[in-house]
C-alpha cells in the first residue's frame, strides 16, 4: 500500500505541475486543482498541506525535471561547450507549437514574474531555484575551462549569467506567434555567441 501511495502522490504532483505551469499560481483555482489531480479537497490538504505547499512542491519538481533534462542532454557530448550550444537548439525545438507541453515559457520565470509583488515566499523559492541553476551553469563552464574548451581569462560566473539570460529569453521569445524556424535561428545565433569564448588550439 505504501508503494501505491507514493506513486499516487507523484502522479498527483506531476498533474499539479502541469496545471500550474499552464495557468500560474493565481490562475489555478482549487476546483481546477481538484479536477486535475482527481482528489478531494481533504485529500489534497492532507497530502500537501495547502495550495502554497502544493505549488512549492510542483515548482521544485519542475526544477528537478529541468536539471535532469540538462544532465541527460549533456551526457551525449564529450564537450561541455558543444553540449550547451546543443541545449540551446534543443530548447528551441521543444518550444515549437507542435510540442505537447503546458507552456513554452519557463515555469520558474513565470512564477517569479507573477509572485514578485503578490507572494514573497513563492517568489523567494523561484529566485532560489534560478540561483541554483546559475551556480550549476557556472560549474559546468568551470569544467569546460579546466578541459581547455574556454579561453583562460573567461569569467565563468559572468558567462553563466549570460547563458541563463539566453535560455530565459529563448523560452520567452517562443511564446510569441512566430514560426519555429525563427526560434531555431535565434538559438543558432545564441550558440554562435558562445563560440566567441571558445579557446583556440
Amino acid at each position: 500500500m505504501a508503494r501505491n501511495a507514493r506513486y499516487d502522490r507523484q502522479v498527483a504532483l506531476e498533474k499539479a505541475m502541469n496545471l500550474f505551469w499552464e495557468r500560474g499560481y493565481s490562475g489555478a483555482s482549487m476546483k481546477q486543482i481538484e479536477q486535475a489531480l482527481d482528489m478531494r479537497p481533504g485529500s489534497i490538504y492532507a497530502t500537501f498541506g495547502n495550495k502554497d505547499g502544493l505549488f512549492g512542491e510542483a515548482l521544485a519538481a519542475y526544477a528537478r525535471q529541468g536539471g535532469a533534462e540538462l544532465r541527460e542532454h549533456l551526457a551525449g557530448y564529450s564537450s561541455v561547450l558543444d553540449g550547451l550550444q546543443g541545449y540551446l537548439r534543443y530548447i528551441a525545438r521543444q518550444s515549437s507549437p507542435e510540442e505537447v507541453s503546458p507552456s513554452r515559457a519557463c515555469m520558474v520565470v513565470k512564477t517569479l514574474l507573477e509572485a514578485s509583488n503578490t507572494n514573497s515566499a513563492i517568489a523567494d523559492q523561484a529566485n532560489a531555484i534560478l540561483g541554483a541553476i546559475e551556480q550549476s551553469l557556472t560549474e559546468l563552464l568551470e569544467q569546460a575551462k579546466i578541459q581547455g574548451e574556454l579561453k583562460p581569462d573567461t569569467d565563468c560566473a559572468r558567462l553563466a549569467r549570460f547563458l541563463q539570460a539566453q535560455l530565459i529569453g529563448l523560452r520567452s521569445f517562443a511564446q510569441r506567434e512566430i514560426s519555429p524556424d525563427k526560434v531555431t535561428e535565434l538559438a543558432d545565433d545564441m550558440a554562435a555567441i558562445l563560440d566567441t569564448f571558445r579557446a583556440r588550439h
